[in-house]
């Protein structure tokens, strides 16, 4: 079942949703608990078993292990295999979730992300009033590691797609690939399928103990070398089987591969989980040669100080001077009591239910030039505030039932001013509500942008006042 969900807005679960099993390296058998959580509090994982340790959040620099999954370390806090679960959240359209586990591994179950979708779906997924914010590309960001051959590049899209690509110089898997071309696919495409291994990793796996939860039922095994009636015996007790037979296909035990190319798909789902490490929704296209968690999370280390530097930016709002505005100085008069000379907003080029874009041009023929920096012209903070306070009250004042109000501020919080402002700069004034408008107060946050550079921004409180 394809799943669809507002792509613009931050999600999480409508309720908690448990399960319980054992992890395939440790054997331990824990229960985890998905909770729904605040927007913008991402993915993080609270080990119950461990009293009086904090929450470690799904970060990519709190890798400290990829050899058999992907495991987060934080002081005395671990926690492995994760890369199906976050790799179930994000296909599921989850931003915000607290993972509660009395355990050190994520339940391997059937070895995909299957089950956790399933949770997920009974739970219910539900829209945050919060934005999401996606991140761009402008030029290609690619991971090579010469030892695995292992290629990975991150591509500028407008939509977040995957490409994996594997060869393992098997015989019977051949070359494969699998593409995820829509996000919304993911739990019907990508989320049944299973991992894998080859037989000679299974069988040093488990001649080192380091496969204690394995299970014929959570894992495919691919058989690549010729196999001897007394090692099958040695196989099927260690899985607790009476007897465990070859696919004429080259895979071990009688699973049925659920798609034709499940191995390829399964390594497309691991990087699905693997970059939510970054810790920022994105659109690109990833194209995946030969991926493991380790060439995995090195990309995800890239693309996370790549969106960490543009993340200011990510906030600008797009002016285009040749688009048709939504309010032109004349109807901004008609809505404002302001006039010249101390009307500081000359057209609108934005207006949502919950925000406003503004656009002040300032030239050197201000009247406030005269007597405010003579011969180094700077315009006054206190204006910029009012300029803000202005578009807010477009937001504010055409947000009421008709009739005609007016908006009186009643404080301005947390105001910094970054970078000044002088004749020839074009101002972009945006402000965004902070809550709904209750009983005719709003609180507003308001930006002040030339080109990308945020130059000024506070938090505004106002009150609506209908004219008698």
């Amino acid at each position: 079942m394809d799943i669809h969900f507002n792509e613009n807005k931050q999600h999480t679960l409508a309720a908690p949703a448990s399960i319980s099993g054992t992890g395939l390296h440790t054997g331990v058998l824990s229960d985890m608990t998905l909770n729904p959580a605040a927007a913008n509090f991402g993915f993080q994982f609270k080990r119950t078993d461990l009293a009086g340790t904090a929450p470690i959040k799904a970060d990519c620099d709190l890798v400290t292990d990829t050899s058999r999954g992907t495991t987060l370390e934080k002081g005395e806090v671990k926690i492995s295999t994760i890369e199906h679960l976050l790799a179930a959240l994000v296909g599921m359209g989850v931003d915000n979730c607290l993972i509660e586990i009395n355990g050190p591994e994520i339940p391997i179950i059937d070895g995909s992300s299957k089950p956790f979708t399933e949770m997920i779906l009974q739970a219910g997924v539900e829209e945050q009033h919060a934005e999401k914010i996606w991140y761009t590309l402008d030029e290609p960001i690619a991971y090579f590691d010469e030892k695995k051959n292992a290629e990975l590049t991150a591509m500028p899209a407008e939509e977040y797609r995957i490409t994996t690509l594997i060869d393992f110089n098997s015989q019977v898997l051949g070359t494969q690939h699998a593409s995820l071309k829509h996000i919304n696919d993911f739990n019907a495409e990508i989320a049944p399928c299973r991992t894998f291994c080859f037989l000679h990793e299974l069988e040093m796996l488990l001649e080192h103990n380091l496969v204690k939860g394995g299970d014929i039922n959570n894992a495919i095994v691919v058989v690549d070398k010729v196999i001897t009636p007394e090692e099958m015996s040695r196989l099927a007790k260690a899985f607790g089987r009476e007897k465990i037979e070859i696919q004429k296909e080259g895979y071990l035990n009688n699973l049925e591969l659920r798609f034709n190319n499940e191995p390829a798909r399964h390594k497309l789902l691991d990087v699905v989980g693997d970059l939510a490490l970054s810790g920022y929704a994105m659109k690109a296209h990833i194209v995946a040669n030969r991926p493991g968690h380790s060439s995995n999370v090195e990309l995800a280390k890239l693309l996370k100080a790549h969106f960490k530097k543009t993340s200011k930016q990510v906030a600008v709002p797009h002016y285009d001077p040749n688009a048709t505005p939504v309010y032109k100085l004349e109807d901004i008069e008609k809505i404002l009591p302001h006039r010249y000379p101390f009307l500081l907003v000359d057209k609108i080029i934005s207006l949502g239910e919950k925000e406003v874009v503004g656009i002040k041009n300032v030239t050197f023929n201000e009247n406030f030039f005269q007597g405010h920096f003579p011969g180094n012209p700077v315009m006054p903070g206190v204006l910029q505030v009012e300029a803000l306070a202005q578009t807010g009250g477009i937001l504010c004042i055409t947000s009421m039932p008709e009739g005609q109000y007016d908006t009186y501020f009643l404080k301005v919080d947390n105001c910094k001013f970054k970078a000044k402002i002088v004749p020839g700069d074009t101002m972009i004034l945006k402000m965004e509500l902070l809550e709904p408008i209750r009983r005719g107060i709003c609180i507003m946050k308001g930006s002040v942008y030339v080109g990308n550079k945020l130059c000024t921004e506070g938090e505004f409180t106002a009150q609506i006042v209908r004219r008698s």
